[in-house]
């Protein structure tokens, strides 16, 4: 963030704090310097994130890359003054993306625009950030702080990240890899991630529910509970690759379940996915109830907490679940693949929480 000509006064006047954007950069430092990876390359001007890509580690290396947001979960974590953990949602959509494609995430930069540069507060936003990176295993080599006075509420902010890894060029999942016969396993969300919130937040208004209330079912209070943060599966999903024969992995995002699964199938095989192998979370049943949503649209909206799955060999499912229990991460055996048309099939009731 540097001055115009017309002097750091005139910047000033005009909403742009200089000295705040300098000292959130130092508070910041800390931070950043927890994500380190050994293949970064300082750049003392600090205007580029640099990083050396080890090509004698692969034989024929192949950049992924994605980028993402928060979406209006962000306008909660402002309302309730919490700002720790939505870096944390912002990596976790970013590298949980890369994943699916058998790569390694290496490293993000991020972009935080602010109606007033708050150096404590983009303190903690970047302390959530290098909190994501540093469990998916991921340097931040960068980013932007931009203040924008007029454009945004003093308290406002909206954050975006980009996140490049590697993978094999004859080791890159998806649909092709998927066959007849393997096995689709869940691995449980945190509750809603980062998706549906425009719809949370709509429940909220029109149900006037009390964010600071407490929730006996929850065991905290609403607003807590809608703030957890996005589950970083990055880390998981490199291991059992490396361990497991994976097909292809499928991120449960924006659409659902059924939505985002039938993504990762080929246009030859369907899905089944039975809703009896486990309960979505008290979370998911309270918005329900209070919005009156229908469990068609909830699981349009909402991951109903399943946040990642894995299509892998029928041969390796229960070691794939060994795996993962042993790395503290719920998953279970939420279904097969069957010959078909593309399509997720889901099936069945849930079950009793």
């Amino acid at each position: 963030m540097a001055a115009e000509n017309t002097g750091a006064g005139a910047y000033a006047a005009a909403g742009v704090d200089i000295a705040a954007g300098e000292r959130a950069v130092d508070l910041m430092k800390r931070h950043v310097a927890r994500t380190r990876r050994p293949e970064q390359v300082t750049d003392a001007s600090g205007f580029a994130g640099l990083f050396r890509l080890d090509t004698a580690k692969y034989r024929d290396p192949v950049l992924a890359t994605s980028t993402d947001g928060v979406g209006t979960k962000v306008m909660l974590a402002q309302q309730l003054d919490r700002h720790d953990t939505i870096g944390i949602d912002l990596v976790a959509m970013v590298v949980d993306d890369l994943v699916v494609s058998g790569a390694e995430p290496l490293f993000m930069t991020d972009y935080i625009a602010t109606g007033a540069v708050v150096p404590e507060r983009i303190a903690e936003i970047v302390g959530g950030i290098a909190e994501g990176c540093h469990q998916a295993g991921c340097a931040l080599v960068g980013g932007e702080t931009a203040e924008h006075p007029g454009a945004m509420e003093p308290h406002e902010y909206d954050l975006a990240g980009a996140g490049t890894g590697v993978v094999e060029g004859d080791a890159i999942l998806g649909p092709d890899r998927v066959r007849e016969g393997d096995a689709v396993i869940a691995m449980a969300s945190s509750g809603p991630h980062s998706n549906g919130y425009s719809l949370i937040r709509r429940i909220v208004d029109e149900a006037d529910l009390d964010l600071f209330a407490e929730v006996p079912e929850l065991g905290t209070t609403l607003g807590e509970a809608l703030l957890t943060p996005t589950r970083v599966y990055a880390a998981d999903c490199v291991a059992l690759t490396s361990e497991v024969e994976v097909h292809a992995y499928s991120h449960v995002t924006g659409g659902g379940l059924a939505a985002n699964l039938a993504r990762s199938l080929p246009d030859h095989v369907d899905a089944h996915v039975d809703r009896g192998t486990w309960a979505p979370g008290p979370l998911f049943d309270h918005l329900a109830e209070k919005g009156g949503v229908a469990r068609e649209d909830m699981e349009a909206t909402f991951n109903m907490g399943v946040g990642m799955v894995a299509i892998v060999a029928e041969q390796d499912a229960d070691r794939a679940l060994a795996l993962l229990d042993g790395r503290g991460l719920a998953a279970w055996r939420l279904g097969s693949v069957t010959a078909g048309k593309g399509n997720t099939v889901v099936e069945g009731e849930y079950r009793s929480a």
